[in-house]
């Protein structure tokens, strides 16, 4: 047991049989886990009905009703801590993450001495497809805004397709993590570029979802505005230090 791929799902059923698929059939010894936030169309029943398939390599953990992003992630960390898995991977449901690319954020880290490997629209090579203006707009507004308040050296702050080492989710100190939405994915990179780990983007192609819906709101873009000024005003008090594993 040594790579995990978590993918949080809300209303997915049209995409989540695929993207399923298409991380297994990558043969590189990907386990995954969806976490379901009680998803109304049927997607975690979905998921039931492969797990036979797919014993022992396809897991799911339902809880009730939407709580957002964030607190996916975080339980789905601590449940791959607690199994032993040595490479915890974030991915989305709509293929705007090609699964393909899981094996070039693996070996950032397993073979590029990375400890956070980000997959990035914004680094040299990276791009974006299909996603309408005021998307491709907002998201690179906010990579600009995330550098110019936190100074962090990561040029796609925003990105959900990472991949951790489990040194990396130890050190930090999960609970503690505070936002749930956009800005989850900004403090979690800047409380372990603060902790010390080495961060490197994996430039990668984001493509619009086919399937489904978009899950972005306004109280989310909110949440990212205030939010990245909320980390960065902490971080002049605060004292950041690799939390010890007792495993």
């Amino acid at each position: 047991m040594e790579k995990l791929v978590i993918i949080p799902t809300y209303n997915e059923k049209d995409n989540i049989q695929k993207i399923i698929d298409a991380v297994f059939s990558l043969q590189q010894g990907f386990h995954v886990l969806i976490i379901d936030d009680g998803s109304p169309d049927g997607t975690g029943n979905i998921v039931k009905s492969l797990q036979q398939q797919h014993a022992g390599e396809l897991f799911l953990e339902e809880r009730s009703g939407k709580q957002g992003l964030g607190t996916a992630y975080i339980h789905g960390f601590k449940w791959a801590i607690a199994r032993g898995y040595e490479y915890i991977f974030e991915m989305d449901a709509d293929f705007s993450h090609n699964p393909k690319d899981l094996i070039r954020l693996y070996e950032a880290c397993a073979v590029g001495g990375a400890d956070v490997s980000v997959g990035s629209r914004y680094t040299k090579g990276g791009n974006t497809e299909n996603w309408p203006w005021d998307r491709a707009v907002l998201s690179y507004g906010a990579s600009v805004y995330v550098r110019f308040v936190t100074w962090i050296p990561v040029k796609d702050a925003t990105a959900g397709f990472v991949c951790y080492r489990r040194s990396v989710l130890e050190a930090i100190k999960l609970d503690a993590i505070q936002f749930v939405g956009y800005a989850f994915q900004i403090e979690m990179k800047f409380t372990a570029w603060k902790l010390g780990f080495k961060i490197k983007e994996v430039p990668i192609t984001f493509r619009d979802r086919k399937e489904g819906y978009s899950k972005m709101s306004k109280g989310i873009v909110k949440e990212g505005i205030l939010g990245v000024l909320k980390i960065q005003a902490q971080s002049l008090t605060r004292r950041y230090e690799r939390r010890i594993s007792r495993q």
